[in-house]
């Protein structure tokens, strides 16, 4: 059966289009090579109807799809699960409309990475305001995926609030054209909701109409140093007080990330004249050349100088310099991931409560293995907290306690009204986490949904929802 799908694929694809099992490395493992069973083989189409054919093969022989954009993601979700399973790869549909400059809406194929739509727009006036790490290979479709957020969602919200329209496959190779370019559309269900954060399970997106924004006329930018996880918390509740709907940047993170960046990464540079326990990263823009970001700034650095919540500061006097404060930020991962083995957490709780739950969570990992290094860093805004450890120094691994600290600091989250999975999802790393902490009605509810859609369970099985 599988060598007939295999020949039925390479005919609706052509040669450049499938990819043998042989050499399907590339497709085949997750970023953190944590998951991914050996597939039939890679297929790549490049049009939805091709999808469309695809899919529909694969339904009609009872073979699983796993959608993958540019694989990017921390859970697992873009590989297979289980030998035999074909990946979809959007790589090759990666075409962008002209901007509706009136309008203020693109759209775009699922393929499309990222940055490239960034490059795109320049000149335009108008700007996707959605920026993570990983832009340079992220896909579009798999940010709609996986719901993504990232460094601005607190003021421009996550993928979900950015797509205003989608086309997409269904499991039986049916296509819907939900490419309505309107911000209010309240015909019946919010279908486009549905799959942004479905992580494949539901359908493949192929093209989305995403709504843009004016692109700043002039910003400022600032990195400041504070004292205690309290002083970010209350410096940041004045920001977003006297800042409002010009702030867009609020990013933190502890000293021990910043070493680590320092350590590892070549090219950093930290620009204060004093180290701290805490640093933020801060930055309010306007599309209007009237509005006095300056003022705006310096009058709430002063307040934080004077009430001794910030310690140190600089204000970037060039885009380089900005880039270069941004850069501080963006390479906490890889700063810990040079370092060598980690746990990665994608915490979030009410903003209010980030110096709780770090002073909480690092009473937990002293507990568990006393000597463990916590870098918790992400954005003050959205109460979004990736709280990544390494061993104690000197031990080469967690020594099995990987499950004790999920569920742990999962639970921690859980009971102050937040998720374990903040903006990565679940994919198959947190499925067993949702099963044990959410709410069976809440899972129920999500199996129901999947059934009804996915009825033979062929797209992207175990992610999401547990495989019977």
């Amino acid at each position: 059966m599988t060598g007939m799908l295999e020949a039925t694929l390479r005919q609706i694809l052509g040669p450049k289009g499938w990819v043998a099992s042989a050499d399907a490395r590339p497709w085949s493992r997750d970023w953190l090579d944590r998951y991914g069973a050996p597939p039939l083989g890679v297929a790549r189409p490049a049009s939805t109807e091709e999808v469309s054919r695809v899919v529909a093969a694969c339904h009609a022989a009872g073979v699983a799809i796993v959608p993958q954009g540019g694989n990017t993601g921390l859970c697992g979700a873009a590989v297979a699960g289980h030998e035999g399973a074909v990946i979809l790869s959007l790589a090759r549909m990666a075409s962008m409309d002209a901007p509706d400059l009136a309008s203020g809406t693109i759209t775009v194929q699922a393929g499309a990475v990222l940055a490239s739509l960034h490059t795109a727009l320049e000149g335009s006036g108008l700007m996707f305001p959605l920026h993570l790490g990983a832009e340079g290979s992220a896909q579009i479709g798999g940010l709609i995926g996986t719901n993504a957020g990232g460094s601005h969602a607190f003021r421009f919200g996550m993928m979900s609030d950015l797509v205003q329209g989608l086309e997409v496959v269904l499991s039986d190779g049916t296509i819907w054209n939900g490419l309505r370019a309107v911000q209010k559309d309240n015909a019946g269900y919010a279908l486009r909701k549905l799959f942004c954060g479905a992580e494949g399970t539901l359908g493949v997106v192929t093209r989305a109409v995403l709504r843009l924004s004016p692109q700043p006329s002039h910003r400022q930018t600032a990195l400041l140093a504070l004292p205690d996880g309290g002083a970010l918390v209350t410096f940041g509740r004045r920001l977003r007080s006297d800042a409002g709907e010009f702030l867009t940047g609020l990013e933190f993170f502890p000293d021990l990330g910043l070493s680590l960046a320092l350590r590892h990464v070549p090219g950093l540079v930290f620009p204060l004249e004093s180290r701290s326990e805490w640093y933020l990263l801060v930055e309010v823009a306007s599309t209007s050349a009237r509005v006095p970001l300056d003022d705006i700034l310096q009058d709430v650095l002063e307040w934080g100088m004077a009430e001794g919540l910030v310690t140190d500061g600089a204000l970037a006097a060039s885009e380089s310099q900005r880039a270069a404060f941004w850069r501080l930020r963006e390479e906490q991962p890889e700063g810990q991931r040079l370092e060598g083995p980690q746990l990665k957490h994608d915490i979030s709780v009410p903003p209010g409560r980030i110096a709780e739950f770090v002073a909480e969570g690092a009473n937990i990992c002293e507990g568990l293995l006393p000597g463990t290094r916590i870098n918790p860093f992400g954005h003050l805004g959205d109460g979004n907290i990736h709280y990544n450890l390494t061993p104690p120094q000197g031990q080469a691994d967690f020594g099995g306690l990987g499950p004790d600290f999920g569920l742990s600091l999962a639970r921690l989250a859980d009971g102050m009204g937040g998720s374990f999975a903040a903006e990565h999802g679940l994919g198959r790393s947190k499925v067993a986490l949702a099963d044990t902490l959410r709410d069976p009605v809440e899972r129920d509810l999500m199996k129901r949904i999947k059934c009804a859609i996915d009825d033979n369970g062929i797209l992207n099985p175990g992610v999401i929802i547990a495989k019977d």
